[in-house]
């Protein structure tokens, strides 16, 4: 059973059909690219697979479950993180409470407003496990040295591997890469390549990303599929699909 299965999924803004007949499957461990020119709906697609928008038609399922159609935090608990184009951390807050503001959807870190207020026993025990597991990841992403460091402070590559630390510690299953190299220059890029992999192979995690930089999108994503207005234009192996004629005349321009 796949990780991710998505059915004939669509979506229209008025008389706009932003995306038809969306299909895609993803097996447990891939790391898949969605690709395609700008206002293709690549964005939109990730709107509807997190619950920011509710699509018209079609089903998403997550490990067999149907989550059309979920709110963000239902789909967030059940297994979905992402990461944004344009970078959105919580600039003003420390590295750390960056990464903790990740963990507050998981149980064993929950209390009560009042708990909080009165600093009960229990409010000290999940701060503590909180501090803990955050300091975990930042060491990981090897940003435990800069815990203290307020989030906008942070140069701009270690600002996008710590949004994937914070998505990674709301625990997903599928985490959902929107453009994770814009912006970015090649020494930057080349380090982001790495630290894909080593999440996939260290967090056993299934990874979806949108990206415009081929060089990367070769380099790392074993299947792809490429979207043009809205609908499907090739899928399937990544060295297949981008020698695919009709690809390299849509997308790549040449």
């Amino acid at each position: 059973m796949a990780m991710l299965e998505v059915k004939n999924l669509g979506i229209s803004f008025g008389g706009l059909r932003a995306v038809d007949d969306f299909n895609l499957s993803i097996e447990q461990g891939q790391l898949y690219g969605l690709i395609g020119p700008n206002g293709a709906g690549k964005t939109t697609i990730f709107n509807m697979l997190t619950g920011v928008y509710k699509p018209t038609d079609g089903k998403i399922f997550l490990d067999g479950e149907d989550i059309t159609g979920k709110s963000t935090i239902e789909i967030n608990k059940e297994g979905i993180a992402r990461t944004f184009q344009n970078i959105r951390l919580f600039s003003d807050l420390s590295v750390l409470d960056n990464v903790k503001a990740g963990l507050h959807n998981q149980k064993e870190y929950e209390y009560s407003t009042l708990t909080g207020i009165l600093r009960l026993p229990r409010y000290h025990q999940a701060e503590k496990a909180m501090n803990e597991k955050a300091m975990e990841l930042l060491k990981v992403f090897e940003l435990d040295g800069e815990a203290d460091y307020k989030a906008s402070n942070l140069p701009y590559g270690k600002q996008r591997k710590l949004e994937i630390a914070r998505a990674l510690a709301t625990n997903p299953k599928l985490l959902l890469l929107d453009e994770p190299a814009a912006g970015m220059n090649p020494n930057e890029t080349k380090e982001l390549m790495e630290t894909i992999h080593f999440v996939r192979d260290n967090f056993h995690m299934t990874i979806l990303l949108i990206e415009h930089d081929m060089k990367l999108v070769s380099g790392i994503c074993e299947k792809l599929t490429v979207l043009n207005f809205g609908q499907v234009l090739a899928c399937g192996e990544t060295s297949d699909v981008l020698r695919n004629p009709e690809v390299v005349k849509a997308y790549l321009g040449e």
